[in-house]
């Protein structure tokens, strides 16, 4: 076993994002388990300075060092008229000021694990700054593992699919997630640095909320997790339409159901904030407040899972929302809007029974499927508690096959 050695883990978004943060408890565990005391050191990507030095502050793991990612903030960065020429016109300039946080530590380093995901993905338009992150790296010589991740596809942009082609050919692992990734990586042939394991959260402990933020769950709740984010995917965009959408479905769900529901914000950044929108979605329903429960956004990844552990039924648009209830053997619906969800879901259960497309969100589709669930609970549950041990150790394994690759 190798002895205090370092990561870099590179490329997350904040704990804003649970699901963030669930990668990084996840990965250190796996971690843990195959090498004697490491460190950690995480470059991520964040919003402002505000939110690095609060998760900074925050974090209780002490082997674990925060930095940040160079990106310009927003219109007001006095800078940044310089940096847009320096990254169309200079992007090898720009890539190591991007990163230059993290170089003087990529040489001591045992490897550098790209974390977060779904970031090699058009989900969040041209993945431009990670495949910048494989570069500073390869360049250097150390080794760069996409770490229990989804990628692709890349199939809407042709020249964009070539590009990827190429360029993931030279990683030196790809670690991932689930079976829907293997498959299009296949396709396009890359499949010789391709390893399958799951999602590094699978490995994340629930812990129950401290005295200061205690909450009791009502005995066969409902928990129900929806973002802004599906507006894109669901009404074109029109944020306002997906807002009423939503506020029709919740109340026919709360109709149609004896459960009380709790609605579980997952991501809390400034740019896409949960909380707030389930905050307008519950202000324009007319269900009773009491049936209704908005849990406020003051719980960590963690305590999050464990409130979601604790729910008869778990219906999910964030992919790391639905990962912690299934890991917790809770039966999950899950919104999917990419292949992600729908190879998770394949590769727990075997079919995508379980998942609810963008096209089929209608409340009565939605009420339909969460009543088929519920009466088929315990058999669920028996699936959960057969398939779920078998995807841990699947997440777990992906540290022995780092120290095969890099040993």
């Amino acid at each position: 076993m190798s002895e205090n050695p370092t990561f870099i883990l590179a490329g997350n978004g904040p704990y804003d994002n649970r699901g963030c943060e669930a990668i990084v408890r996840g990965t250190v565990k796996i971690l843990r388990h195959y090498y004697k005391d490491p460190s950690f050191f995480c470059i991520s990507h964040f919003k402002n300075q505000e939110q690095f030095e609060r998760q900074s502050r925050e974090e209780f793991d002490p082997a674990i060092i925060h930095r940040k990612t160079n990106r310009r903030q927003s219109k007001y960065d006095p800078n940044w008229l310089l940096r847009l020429p320096l990254r169309s016109v200079y992007p090898e300039l720009y890539k190591n000021w991007m990163y230059k946080e993290m170089i003087p530590h990529i040489e001591n380093s045992n490897s550098v694990l790209s974390i977060g995901g779904d970031n090699y993905s058009l989900d969040y338009g041209i993945p431009r700054s990670f495949t910048y992150l494989d570069d500073v790296v390869l360049e250097r010589k150390k080794p760069l593992i996409i770490w229990g991740a989804s990628v692709g596809p890349f199939k809407k942009i042709p020249e964009y699919e070539n590009f990827m082609k190429s360029h993931l050919q030279n990683i030196t692992g790809i670690f991932a997630r689930e079976s829907a990734t293997i498959e299009y990586l296949n396709k396009i042939g890359i499949t010789d640095n391709v390893y399958k394991v799951a999602d590094p959260a699978f490995l994340m402990d629930a812990t129950e909320p401290p005295s200061d933020k205690q909450i009791e769950i009502e005995e066969n709740s409902i928990g129900i997790n929806l973002s802004s984010l599906m507006a894109r995917y669901v009404s074109n965009g029109n944020l306002e339409v997906w807002i009423n959408k939503a506020s029709i479905i919740l109340e026919e769900i709360a109709k149609k159901t004896d459960n009380k529901i709790y609605l579980i914000p997952h991501v809390t950044t400034p740019s896409s904030n949960d909380y707030l929108f389930l905050k307008e979605v519950k202000e324009r329903m007319k269900t009773s407040e009491e049936k209704i429960i908005l849990l406020p956004p003051i719980y960590n990844a963690s305590e999050t899972k464990w409130i979601i552990s604790k729910m008869r039924l778990f219906a999910g648009a964030r992919t790391h929302s639905t990962i912690a209830a299934l890991s917790s053997y809770v039966p999950t619906l899950s919104f999917a809007y990419s292949i992600k969800a729908k190879g998770i879901n394949k590769d727990v259960f075997g079919h995508e029974d379980y998942c609810l497309n963008p096209e089929k969100l209608t409340p009565e589709t939605v009420v339909e499927k969460i009543e088929s669930m519920l009466e088929k609970e315990k058999e669920i549950r028996s699936e959960l508690k057969a398939a779920i041990p078998k995807i841990k150790d699947e997440a777990l394994l992906a540290g022995e096959t780092l120290m095969k690759i890099i040993d």
